[in-house]
């Protein structure tokens, strides 16, 4: 049977440490926390269950961290856990399961992330598989008979294990400061970094949070040399902080640089075009755009944008224009929305 590190990385878990850890210390061989900062009860509640606590001074880097912790670790395999997360009875059995029968070529376990929009800042389904429980020392080899090479991609298995995510706040902020700082620093941020940040700020960025995010996207948008899906993740952000801002010209202008792609569209852009024209009054013209938005369109960042959303501004448009009929269908197209889960992966 394999053997397991648990590595953690935390700062101010007080409340929620205890639960994660009750949930999968007879499962792991070693406990390794690593503190990076925290000004309340948290390392005294790790030192409850094991030695190897550590302090790491907090850099703005996840990734750092997390190498740190790896870096502590002596067991077969690395299990990842944040503080949030618990580990039902079911899910425990499947896990310990997992351990007593795994292959040792196995390099990577995925195990499903449940509960995402709790609270979500990213995430437009509430299941996903992740990587969660990584070999420690991978060895590589050689294969194919003939022009035989060294396999370079790692061996992973999903399996059907589910993590329940159960977050207190929301860390939008906090991972919105992180990219602000990237940028002020004037570091390039990979493509999946770029796509992130657009996904954060249009799920919970908040009106100065755009504010601040809007001279480096409109920048991406104005670049000829941005491929056309980031540029149009680029437009989606640039048009909401333009609205958000009361900048109605350059939301416009903006906006039609998507509009007049008329293949690819993109909700989120139809969705803020909606809100514009029901501020304004014109409740024709917004369900138009809501219309757009729900059902001619895809989302790209935001999925609720080419959902709910719309249809509740539907809804209100209708309501506005005193026909109650439509203002109850559309209610209910967004309740059933919601209730069969679109945003599921």
């Amino acid at each position: 049977m394999v053997t397991i590190s648990l590595c953690m990385i935390v700062k101010n878990e007080e409340r929620v440490l205890k639960r994660c850890l009750d949930s999968v210390k007879d499962l792991m061989d070693e406990i390794i926390i690593v503190d990076t900062g925290s000004t309340d009860r948290t390392r005294e509640i790790a030192a409850e269950y094991t030695e190897k606590v550590y302090d790491f001074a907090w850099i703005d880097d996840f990734a750092a961290a997390r190498n740190f912790s790896f870096s502590k670790a002596d067991c077969d395999y690395i299990y990842t856990a944040d503080a949030d997360e618990v580990l039902d009875q079911e899910n425990y059995e499947k896990f310990r399961i997992l351990k007593e029968t795994l292959l040792p070529e196995i390099e990577i376990v995925q195990m499903y992330y449940k509960n995402q929009l709790a609270r979500g800042t990213v995430y437009n389904y509430d299941r996903e598989l992740r990587p969660k429980l990584f070999k420690r020392l991978r060895t590589f080899q050689w294969i194919e008979p003939v022009h035989e090479t060294v396999r370079l991609l790692p061996v992973v298995f999903d399996s059907d294990i589910e993590i329940i995510h159960l977050p207190e706040t929301n860390h939008g902020g906090r991972d919105l400061a992180i990219f602000e700082k990237i940028v002020h620093r004037g570091e390039k941020l990979s493509d999946r970094l770029v796509n992130m940040y657009a996904r954060e700020l249009l799920i919970s960025g908040k009106a100065d949070e755009l504010q601040r995010a809007e001279a480096y996207f409109t920048g991406i948008a104005d670049d000829g040399k941005t491929a056309p899906e980031q540029m149009k993740e680029a437009v989606c952000v640039v048009v909401k902080a333009a609205r958000t801002l009361g900048n109605y010209l350059k939301m416009y202008r903006y906006a039609m640089k998507d509009v007049a792609d008329d293949r690819n569209t993109t909700s989120e852009v139809c969705y803020e075009l909606g809100e514009y024209y029901f501020s304004m009054e014109d409740y024709q013209e917004a369900a138009i755009w809501y219309y757009n938005a729900a059902y001619e369109t895809e989302a790209i960042l935001n999925i609720h944008c080419g959902g709910d959303w719309p249809l509740l501004g539907l809804a209100k448009c209708y309501e506005a224009l005193g026909i109650p009929e439509q203002v109850s269908f559309y209610q209910k197209a967004a309740q059933e929305w919601s209730e069969d889960g679109e945003w599921c992966e």
